[in-house]
């Protein structure tokens, strides 16, 4: 059996939830809810009349999507190879998720993939120049990952 690549992992965790977040903002549109709103009204302009929230969930869920599964003009570039990049990028993206009703499950994933990229980071994995592969080795021997 071969080791856990974690980034993998956490790319697969990350492409669910932005799929998620994409259809639940579309759904957002229609219907419009903070989730926060049993708590306090304070909220509701973020989502009625002008559905701004609606918007950047849709915007971060189209990025993320493109982030992990990149398009060919993306792929291999020093932003998608930085696992600190996505550490940044995504607790926006899970904040976002989070205060939108029908979005809260997929900030829950972003949350447990920002936990895992975290955890590949702090193991020293890179992400491979071209998606779903694995490094390659060197002529001394296995690459650490």
């Amino acid at each position: 059996m071969g080791k856990l690549i974690k980034n993998h992992w956490a790319r697969l965790i990350v492409l669910t939830a932005a799929a998620y977040q994409v259809a639940a903002s579309i759904e957002g549109f229609f219907w419009p809810k903070i989730f926060w709103d049993f708590l306090t009204k304070n909220l509701d302009g973020a989502v009625k009349p002008v559905p701004a929230l609606q918007i950047l969930n849709l915007v971060l869920g189209l990025f993320a999507l493109a982030f992990e599964w990149p398009i060919r003009p993306f792929a291999g570039t020093t932003i998608h190879r930085s696992i600190e990049a996505r550490l940044v990028i995504y607790p926006l993206s899970a904040l976002c998720c989070l205060l939108m009703y029908q979005s809260t499950n997929p900030g829950i994933y972003y949350t447990i993939a920002m936990g895992v990229y975290f955890w590949a980071y702090s193991e020293g994995e890179i992400v491979c120049p071209e998606p779903w592969t694995l490094p390659k080795r060197s002529a001394r021997g296995p690459v650490k990952v």
